[in-house]
C-alpha cells in the first residue's frame, strides 16, 4: 500500500524559510515521556512526529495478532498525547522509504530523528536500508542511544559502567509545544490479524505503563523476592513491566531511577514501614541490568538469532524436528500437566514469570530434543513482551548452545510440586483433570484404575498420555549435549563467545548519594523474572 503525505505546510512556512521539517520516526518507543529524539527535534524546527505500519515487518513469523494490538493501541494513546502537545502523530502504512521519499518531495530536504533499535533481521536490513537512502539524498539522521546498548562495541570490558552512566543520565522531560503542521495526519489501519484481548492481558499504553511501575514500586512489591517462582503469585507480586519496556511505552532509565529513589526513600524509613521492600527492590534492581546485557549481544552479533552461539552446536539437535512433539508442546498436551497448564496460561495472557519461561524451553529442548529454531518464533508470537535481543540470547542459553552456561534441566512433575502445591493453577488450566483432588493432579498416571474411575481421567483419552518419559529423555539429551560440548572446536568456539559476550562484572557499585543511577537484571525472553 502507498503511503501518501497531503496537505500544504503552511505552517512551517510561518516558522521560517530556513527551518527544516524534523521527522521523528516513532519504533519501538512508543512514548512522550524520556524520548530525546522528540524533544531534540522540536527544540530544532517544525516537528513531524511519524509512525509507519510496515507490511513487510508485520508479517514477519516472529510477529502476532497480540504485537499488533498492543501498537494498535500505544499509537492511539501516542497520538492523543502529541496531539494536546498541538501536532498529533502522523501515522503511515507502506514501506517506510517509500513514506520518507513522499515526505522529501513535499517538504524538501528534512532532518530525520530515532532511537537506535536492536531488532530482528528484518529491521536491521531496514535499517541499513534507510542509512543508505539518507545517505544518497542528503538527509541528515540522528540515531540516539535508547537502552545501554552500544553500537560497534569493541570490548564488554567496562560495559557495566558505561550502562550505570547513561542510566544515571539525566531524563528527556519532553516538548512542551509542537507547532502543528497543515497535513493529514492520517488514519490508524484496522490490522488484517484478528486479536481480542481478554481481561487477563494488561492495558497498553504509556499510561498504564507509569500506573504499572507506581503499583509495583509501592504496593505490589514487597513480597518480589519471595513471590516470582510461581506462576501464580509472580502474576501479582511481579513488576508486569516487561511489555512496556519491549515496546517502549516506557524507558528502561526512567524506570531505574525510579527505582532507585523508591530504594533511597525507604533507607531513612522506619523498619516497619520497610518490611520486605528493600530486600525486593535489591533483587528488581540486580535484575534490571541483565536486560541490556542480552540486548547488546545480539547487536553485537545478529547471526545469533538464527544461528547457534557455538556454531559446531547448530547440527547437535535435527532441525527437522519432531512434529508430533512440537504440536503437543505448543497446544499444552505434553500429557505433563504442569508443563501443558503452563503453556495454556502464556497462550491465554501472552505472559508466563521466568521460572515457567525457562521450564517450557528445557522441556522442549532437553525432554523433547527439539531445535531451538523450530519453536522460537512461535515463542516470540506468544509473548507479549517479545524483545529479540533478549529471546534469542536466552532461549539459546536454555537450550544448551550458547557453549559457555550451565545446563539447566527443569523437572516438570517437581516444579508442578514446588510452584503449584494445592494443584489449583492446574485444575484451573486443564480442565479435563479438574475433578482430580489436590498435588496428585501433577502425576494422574499415579491413580489406581478405581481413583481414575471416579475422578473421570481416562490415560490417552480426555487428557493425553505422556508423549515421552522424562527420566529417560533427559538423560540422552545430557549424554548428546556432553558429547558435543567435549569436541575441541565447541571448546574454542565457546572461549570465543566468552571473551566476546561474556559479562565483566561480579559487582555493580551504587552509592546512596545516587540514587538516580542504575544497576539490574531482567530474565528470560524479555519479561522480567516475575
Amino acid at each position: 500500500m502507498e503511503a501518501v503525505l497531503t496537505g500544504e505546510f503552511t505552517a512551517v512556512q510561518r516558522l521560517g524559510k530556513n527551518k527544516e521539517i524534523q521527522v521523528v520516526w516513532f519504533k519501538r518507543d512508543l512514548r512522550v515521556s524520556d524520548h530525546a529524539p522528540l524533544t531534540n527535534a522540536a527544540a530544532a524546527g517544525p516537528t513531524l512526529p511519524l509512525y509507519v505500519f510496515e507490511p513487510e515487518l508485520w508479517s514477519s513469523p516472529d510477529m502476532s495478532a497480540r504485537h499488533r494490538w498492543w501498537v494498535t493501541e500505544s499509537v492511539r494513546e501516542l497520538r492523543e498525547k502529541l496531539a494536546q502537545l498541538g501536532q498529533p502523530l502522523v501515522v503511515r502504512s507502506g514501506d517506510i522509504i517509500t513514506v520518507l521519499e513522499d515526505i522529501r518531495s513535499r517538504c524538501g530536504t528534512f532532518v530525520l530523528w530515532s532511537h537506535e533499535e536492536t531488532g530482528n533481521g528484518q529491521t536491521y536490513t531496514r535499517d541499513r536500508a534507510v542509512l543508505a537512502w539518507c545517505r544518497s539524498n542528503g538527509i541528515r539522521w540522528n540515531e540516539i542511544q535508547q537502552l545501554g546498548v552500544i553500537r560497534r562495541l569493541k570490548s564488554r570490558d567496562r560495559w557495566s559502567e558505561r550502562w550505570e552512566e547513561t542510566m544515571g543520565g539525566a531524563l528527556s522531560r519532553g516538548p512542551v509545544r509542537l507547532p502543528p503542521l497543515s497535513l493529514d495526519v492520517g488514519d490508524i489501519p484496522s490490522s488484517p490479524l484478528e486479536f481480542t484481548p481478554s481481561s487477563l492481558h494488561q492495558r497498553p499504553g504509556e499510561e498504564a505503563a507509569k500506573q504499572c511501575l507506581q503499583s509495583f514500586l509501592y504496593h505490589r512489591g514487597e513480597r518480589y523476592s519471595g513471590g516470582i517462582s510461581s506462576p501464580v503469585s509472580a502474576a501479582h507480586h511481579g513488576s508486569r513491566l516487561s511489555p512496556y519496556l519491549a515496546w517502549g511505552n516506557i524507558s528502561m532509565r526512567e524506570v531505574v531511577q525510579e527505582t532507585r529513589e523508591r530504594q533511597f526513600g525507604l533507607r531513612s524509613a522506619p523498619p516497619t514501614t520497610r518490611g520486605l521492600w528493600l530486600r525486593s527492590l535489591r533483587a528488581f534492581d540486580s535484575r534490571l541490568h541483565w536486560h541490556c546485557h542480552f540486548i547488546q549481544k545480539l547487536e553485537s552479533e545478529p547471526e545469533i538469532e538464527f544461528e547457534c552461539f557455538v556454531r559446531s552446536l547448530n547440527e547437535m539437535r535435527n532441525q527437522s524436528g519432531n512434529e508430533a512433539y512440537l504440536h503437543a508442546w505448543c497446544n499444552g498436551t505434553t500429557g505433563y500437566p504442569f508443563v501443558d497448564a503452563c503453556m495454556r496460561f502464556l497462550r491465554a495472557t501472552g505472559w508466563i514469570n521466568f521460572r515457567m519461561r525457562a521450564m517450557l524451553v528445557s522441556f522442549a529442548a532437553y525432554d523433547l530434543f527439539l531445535d531451538w529454531r523450530l519453536f522460537a518464533h512461535f515463542l516470540a508470537r506468544e509473548f507479549l513482551d517479545y524483545e529479540p535481543g533478549i529471546h534469542y540470547p536466552q532461549i539459546q542459553m536454555q537450550s544448551g548452545t550458547t557453549g559457555i552456561n550451565t545446563i539447566r534441566i527443569y523437572d516438570p512433575v517437581k516444579q508442578g510440586y514446588d510452584q503449584d502445591p494445592s494443584g489449583d493453577f492446574v485444575r484451573r488450566w486443564v480442565p479435563e483433570l479438574s475433578l482430580v483432588p489436590g498435588a496428585v493432579v501433577h502425576e494422574p498416571w499415579k491413580l489406581s484404575p478405581l481413583e481414575q474411575r471416579e475422578y473421570g481421567f481416562e490415560p490417552g483419552r480426555a487428557y493425553p498420555a505422556r508423549v515421552i518419559d522424562h527420566l529417560a529423555a533427559v538423560r540422552a539429551a545430557r549424554d548428546t549435549v556432553s558429547l558435543f560440548r567435549r569436541k575441541m572446536e565447541t571448546k574454542r568456539s565457546a572461549q570465543a563467545t566468552l571473551k566476546k559476550h561474556g559479562s565483566r562484572s561480579r559487582s555493580r557499585r551504587r552509592t546512596r548519594s545516587q540514587p538516580n543511577s542504575t544497576t539490574h537484571q531482567f530474565s528470560l525472553f524479555g519479561g522480567f523474572e516475575e
